[in-house]
Protein backbone atom coordinates (compact mmCIF):
# COMPACT_ATOMS: atom_id res chain seq x y z
CA UNK A 1 0.00 0.00 0.00
CA UNK A 2 1.16 3.51 -0.91
CA UNK A 3 1.32 5.80 2.15
CA UNK A 4 -1.28 8.02 0.36
CA UNK A 5 -3.67 5.13 0.30
CA UNK A 6 -3.14 4.14 4.35
CA UNK A 7 -3.56 8.25 4.92
CA UNK A 8 -6.80 7.56 3.02
CA UNK A 9 -7.70 4.70 4.69
CA UNK A 10 -7.18 5.33 7.99
CA UNK A 11 -9.13 9.19 8.01
CA UNK A 12 -12.37 7.52 6.68
CA UNK A 13 -11.74 4.76 9.19
CA UNK A 14 -11.72 7.93 11.88
CA UNK A 15 -14.39 9.76 9.93
CA UNK A 16 -17.06 7.27 8.66
CA UNK A 17 -17.90 9.32 5.73
CA UNK A 18 -16.53 9.99 2.65
CA UNK A 19 -17.46 13.94 1.68
CA UNK A 20 -15.64 14.60 5.66
CA UNK A 21 -12.92 12.63 4.84
CA UNK A 22 -12.40 14.25 1.70
CA UNK A 23 -12.58 17.41 3.16
CA UNK A 24 -10.04 16.57 6.16
CA UNK A 25 -7.37 15.37 3.01
CA UNK A 26 -8.26 18.17 0.44
CA UNK A 27 -9.35 15.56 -2.36
CA UNK A 28 -13.00 14.39 -3.69
CA UNK A 29 -14.94 12.30 -2.16
CA UNK A 30 -14.34 10.48 -5.85
CA UNK A 31 -10.74 9.59 -4.85
CA UNK A 32 -11.69 8.23 -1.23
CA UNK A 33 -13.81 6.04 -3.30
CA UNK A 34 -11.61 4.86 -5.79
CA UNK A 35 -8.12 4.36 -3.21
CA UNK A 36 -10.67 2.12 -0.69
CA UNK A 37 -11.57 0.57 -3.51
CA UNK A 38 -7.99 -0.56 -4.77
CA UNK A 39 -6.92 -1.07 -0.95
CA UNK A 40 -9.77 -3.28 -0.89
CA UNK A 41 -8.70 -5.14 -4.23
CA UNK A 42 -4.98 -5.24 -2.91
CA UNK A 43 -6.29 -7.09 0.88
CA UNK A 44 -8.68 -9.18 -0.38
CA UNK A 45 -11.62 -8.20 1.43
CA UNK A 46 -13.88 -5.52 2.07
CA UNK A 47 -13.24 -3.05 4.91
CA UNK A 48 -16.08 -1.13 5.15
CA UNK A 49 -19.88 -1.97 5.06
CA UNK A 50 -21.53 1.03 2.91
CA UNK A 51 -25.10 1.88 3.26
CA UNK A 52 -26.93 4.87 1.93
CA UNK A 53 -27.31 6.20 5.34
CA UNK A 54 -23.83 5.22 6.92
CA UNK A 55 -20.18 3.84 6.71
CA UNK A 56 -18.90 1.10 9.11
CA UNK A 57 -15.53 -0.58 9.43
CA UNK A 58 -15.58 -4.38 8.91
CA UNK A 59 -13.89 -7.08 11.28
CA UNK A 60 -11.06 -7.03 8.48
CA UNK A 61 -11.11 -2.83 8.37
CA UNK A 62 -10.78 -2.67 12.14
CA UNK A 63 -7.84 -4.90 12.52
CA UNK A 64 -6.13 -2.78 9.62
CA UNK A 65 -7.21 -0.09 11.41
CA UNK A 66 -5.15 -1.00 14.61
CA UNK A 67 -2.33 -2.02 13.18
CA UNK A 68 -1.79 0.56 10.60
CA UNK A 69 -2.76 3.14 13.07
CA UNK A 70 0.72 3.19 15.01
CA UNK A 71 3.01 2.17 12.08
CA UNK A 72 1.16 5.36 10.24
CA UNK A 73 2.07 7.93 13.68
CA UNK A 74 5.67 6.41 13.75
CA UNK A 75 6.40 7.47 10.47
CA UNK A 76 4.74 10.84 10.54
CA UNK A 77 6.72 11.39 14.24
CA UNK A 78 9.96 10.33 12.53
CA UNK A 79 9.97 13.03 9.32
CA UNK A 80 9.00 15.75 11.96
CA UNK A 81 11.81 14.78 13.93
CA UNK A 82 14.05 14.34 11.13
CA UNK A 83 12.14 17.72 9.97
CA UNK A 84 12.78 19.82 13.06
CA UNK A 85 17.18 18.35 13.38
CA UNK A 86 17.44 19.50 9.88
CA UNK A 87 17.24 23.39 11.03
CA UNK A 88 14.78 25.53 11.74
CA UNK A 89 12.60 28.06 9.74
CA UNK A 90 13.39 31.81 10.89
CA UNK A 91 11.84 34.96 10.19
CA UNK A 92 8.47 36.40 10.64
CA UNK A 93 5.20 35.55 9.95
CA UNK A 94 2.17 37.55 9.91
CA UNK A 95 -1.44 36.14 10.97
CA UNK A 96 -4.81 38.03 10.63
CA UNK A 97 -7.39 36.57 12.84
CA UNK A 98 -11.20 37.76 13.84
CA UNK A 99 -11.99 37.80 17.55
CA UNK A 100 -12.71 33.98 18.86
CA UNK A 101 -11.04 32.28 16.23
CA UNK A 102 -7.62 33.13 17.17
CA UNK A 103 -8.75 31.53 20.85
CA UNK A 104 -9.90 28.37 18.57
CA UNK A 105 -6.49 28.05 16.97
CA UNK A 106 -4.54 28.08 20.06
CA UNK A 107 -2.75 24.31 19.47
CA UNK A 108 -1.81 24.83 15.87
CA UNK A 109 -0.18 28.45 16.91
CA UNK A 110 1.77 26.81 20.28
CA UNK A 111 2.79 23.98 17.94
CA UNK A 112 3.91 26.24 15.34
CA UNK A 113 6.04 28.14 17.89
CA UNK A 114 7.36 25.09 19.27
CA UNK A 115 8.64 23.90 16.14
CA UNK A 116 9.77 27.22 14.86
CA UNK A 117 11.23 28.92 17.86
CA UNK A 118 13.40 31.52 16.00
CA UNK A 119 10.18 32.49 13.72
CA UNK A 120 8.49 35.50 14.79
CA UNK A 121 4.46 35.41 14.93
CA UNK A 122 3.04 38.59 14.24
CA UNK A 123 -0.88 38.24 15.23
CA UNK A 124 -3.28 40.93 14.40
CA UNK A 125 -7.59 41.26 14.36
CA UNK A 126 -8.84 41.02 10.90
CA UNK A 127 -11.92 42.82 10.38
CA UNK A 128 -15.28 40.64 9.35
CA UNK A 129 -16.48 43.09 7.19
CA UNK A 130 -13.19 43.21 5.11
CA UNK A 131 -11.29 40.10 5.78
CA UNK A 132 -9.28 39.82 2.35
CA UNK A 133 -7.93 43.27 1.68
CA UNK A 134 -5.23 42.95 4.00
CA UNK A 135 -3.43 39.61 2.11
CA UNK A 136 -3.61 41.68 -1.30
CA UNK A 137 -2.24 44.87 0.32
CA UNK A 138 0.48 42.65 2.02
CA UNK A 139 -0.45 43.54 5.68
CA UNK A 140 -0.78 40.19 6.36
CA UNK A 141 0.86 36.33 5.37
CA UNK A 142 -1.84 34.43 6.41
CA UNK A 143 -5.73 34.97 7.14
CA UNK A 144 -7.88 32.96 8.97
CA UNK A 145 -10.90 32.73 7.03
CA UNK A 146 -14.47 31.27 6.67
CA UNK A 147 -14.80 28.95 3.39
CA UNK A 148 -15.92 29.02 0.86
CA UNK A 149 -13.04 31.29 -0.30
CA UNK A 150 -12.73 30.66 -3.76
CA UNK A 151 -10.21 33.75 -4.87
CA UNK A 152 -8.25 33.01 -8.37
CA UNK A 153 -5.52 34.86 -6.20
CA UNK A 154 -5.96 32.88 -2.99
CA UNK A 155 -4.99 29.50 -1.85
CA UNK A 156 -6.60 27.62 0.61
CA UNK A 157 -5.13 25.80 3.46
CA UNK A 158 -6.16 23.03 6.06
CA UNK A 159 -9.74 23.08 7.59
CA UNK A 160 -8.77 24.21 11.18
CA UNK A 161 -12.22 23.53 12.59
CA UNK A 162 -16.24 24.29 12.35
CA UNK A 163 -18.71 26.41 14.39
CA UNK A 164 -22.07 25.89 14.62
CA UNK A 165 -23.91 29.77 13.09
CA UNK A 166 -26.14 31.80 15.40
CA UNK A 167 -28.08 34.90 15.31
CA UNK A 168 -27.33 38.17 17.41
CA UNK A 169 -30.43 40.22 17.68
CA UNK A 170 -31.71 42.69 20.35
CA UNK A 171 -32.80 40.94 23.60
CA UNK A 172 -36.03 42.89 23.06
CA UNK A 173 -36.26 40.93 19.47
CA UNK A 174 -39.90 38.88 19.23
CA UNK A 175 -37.52 36.28 17.95
CA UNK A 176 -35.63 36.52 21.30
CA UNK A 177 -37.61 34.00 23.66
CA UNK A 178 -36.85 31.07 21.10
CA UNK A 179 -34.82 27.76 21.19
CA UNK A 180 -33.65 28.37 17.29
CA UNK A 181 -34.43 29.78 14.20
CA UNK A 182 -34.16 27.87 10.75
CA UNK A 183 -33.24 29.19 7.64
CA UNK A 184 -36.74 29.91 6.68
CA UNK A 185 -36.87 32.75 9.44
CA UNK A 186 -34.67 34.75 7.88
CA UNK A 187 -37.08 35.89 5.43
CA UNK A 188 -38.98 37.63 8.50
CA UNK A 189 -35.45 39.18 9.62
CA UNK A 190 -33.22 42.10 8.22
CA UNK A 191 -29.34 41.33 7.84
CA UNK A 192 -26.29 44.07 7.84
CA UNK A 193 -24.94 45.17 4.70
CA UNK A 194 -21.03 45.48 4.48
CA UNK A 195 -19.77 48.55 3.57
CA UNK A 196 -16.38 47.06 1.88
CA UNK A 197 -17.16 44.03 -0.77
CA UNK A 198 -17.55 40.14 0.56
CA UNK A 199 -17.48 38.06 -2.07
CA UNK A 200 -21.35 36.65 -2.57
CA UNK A 201 -19.84 32.87 -1.78
CA UNK A 202 -18.54 33.53 1.77
CA UNK A 203 -21.46 36.47 2.56
CA UNK A 204 -23.85 34.21 2.00
CA UNK A 205 -22.05 31.37 4.31
CA UNK A 206 -23.11 33.71 7.09
CA UNK A 207 -26.15 34.81 5.64
CA UNK A 208 -27.88 33.92 2.41
CA UNK A 209 -29.86 36.31 -0.21
CA UNK A 210 -32.52 33.81 -0.10
CA UNK A 211 -34.74 31.65 1.76
CA UNK A 212 -34.90 27.84 1.54
CA UNK A 213 -37.90 28.60 -0.42
CA UNK A 214 -36.61 31.72 -2.40
CA UNK A 215 -38.01 34.48 -0.24
CA UNK A 216 -35.62 37.58 -0.47
CA UNK A 217 -33.78 38.28 2.77
CA UNK A 218 -33.60 41.96 3.25
CA UNK A 219 -30.54 43.97 4.01
CA UNK A 220 -30.43 46.85 6.40
CA UNK A 221 -27.69 49.78 7.78
CA UNK A 222 -24.16 49.46 6.27
CA UNK A 223 -21.51 48.44 8.86
CA UNK A 224 -17.90 48.65 8.59
CA UNK A 225 -16.94 46.05 11.89
CA UNK A 226 -18.08 43.72 13.90
CA UNK A 227 -18.37 46.65 16.68
CA UNK A 228 -20.82 48.13 13.68
CA UNK A 229 -22.96 44.98 13.50
CA UNK A 230 -23.10 44.45 17.23
CA UNK A 231 -24.25 48.03 18.00
CA UNK A 232 -26.86 47.48 15.22
CA UNK A 233 -27.96 44.33 16.66
CA UNK A 234 -28.38 46.12 20.04
CA UNK A 235 -30.66 48.82 18.87
CA UNK A 236 -32.77 46.62 17.11
CA UNK A 237 -31.82 47.73 13.68
CA UNK A 238 -30.88 43.96 12.38
CA UNK A 239 -29.89 40.85 13.29
CA UNK A 240 -25.80 39.98 12.40
CA UNK A 241 -25.11 35.90 11.61
CA UNK A 242 -22.23 34.96 13.58
CA UNK A 243 -19.76 31.77 14.63
CA UNK A 244 -21.65 29.98 18.00
CA UNK A 245 -17.96 31.30 19.99
CA UNK A 246 -19.07 34.63 19.46
CA UNK A 247 -22.13 34.04 22.42
CA UNK A 248 -19.52 33.59 24.78
CA UNK A 249 -16.88 36.59 24.23
CA UNK A 250 -19.24 38.94 23.11
CA UNK A 251 -22.06 38.17 26.45
CA UNK A 252 -23.45 41.71 27.04
CA UNK A 253 -27.16 42.18 28.21
CA UNK A 254 -29.07 43.97 25.22
CA UNK A 255 -27.70 40.98 22.50
CA UNK A 256 -29.14 37.21 22.69
CA UNK A 257 -27.72 34.66 20.59
CA UNK A 258 -30.27 32.50 18.88
CA UNK A 259 -29.27 29.03 17.70
CA UNK A 260 -29.39 28.34 13.73
CA UNK A 261 -30.81 24.55 13.55
CA UNK A 262 -30.71 24.70 9.82
CA UNK A 263 -27.42 26.36 8.92
CA UNK A 264 -24.35 24.37 7.58
CA UNK A 265 -21.82 25.26 10.09
CA UNK A 266 -19.10 27.19 9.29
CA UNK A 267 -15.50 26.22 8.02
CA UNK A 268 -12.50 28.05 8.72
CA UNK A 269 -9.09 27.54 7.42
CA UNK A 270 -5.95 29.49 6.80
CA UNK A 271 -5.42 31.29 3.54
CA UNK A 272 -2.58 33.25 1.55
CA UNK A 273 -1.59 34.98 -1.92
CA UNK A 274 -0.78 32.25 -3.75
CA UNK A 275 2.16 34.34 -4.86
CA UNK A 276 3.59 34.65 -1.32
CA UNK A 277 6.66 32.43 -1.18
CA UNK A 278 6.96 32.59 2.75
CA UNK A 279 8.09 29.54 4.15
CA UNK A 280 6.79 30.07 6.89
CA UNK A 281 3.06 29.32 6.11
CA UNK A 282 3.92 25.66 4.84
CA UNK A 283 5.20 25.60 8.46
CA UNK A 284 1.71 26.85 9.75
CA UNK A 285 -0.53 25.01 7.55
CA UNK A 286 1.94 21.80 8.62
CA UNK A 287 1.31 22.45 12.39
CA UNK A 288 -2.89 22.70 11.42
CA UNK A 289 -2.82 18.91 9.90
CA UNK A 290 -0.86 17.60 12.87
CA UNK A 291 -2.91 19.10 15.30
CA UNK A 292 -5.83 17.86 13.16
CA UNK A 293 -4.57 13.92 13.31
CA UNK A 294 -3.93 14.73 17.13
CA UNK A 295 -7.43 15.49 17.72
CA UNK A 296 -9.06 12.59 15.75
CA UNK A 297 -6.70 10.17 17.44
CA UNK A 298 -7.25 11.49 21.00
CA UNK A 299 -10.93 11.42 19.85
CA UNK A 300 -10.60 7.97 18.43
CA UNK A 301 -8.58 6.81 21.41
CA UNK A 302 -11.40 8.07 24.27
CA UNK A 303 -14.21 6.44 22.01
Amino acid sequence: MELRDIEIFLALAEELHFSRTAERLHITPARVSQSIKKTERRIGVPLFDRTSRAVGLTAAGQRLYQSLRPAYQQIVDGVEDVSVSAGDISGTLTLGTMGPQGWMINGIVERFQARHPTARLVHCELNVVDPLTPLREGTIDVAHLWLPVREPDITVGPITHTSPVVLAMAATHTYANRESVSLEDYGDLTFMTPRSPIPASMEEAFQPFRTPSGRLIARGPTVSNWEDELKATATGQAVAAAAAEAARFYARPDVVYIPVRDAPPIRWAFAWLTANANPLIGALTDAATDEAVRIVTERSASA
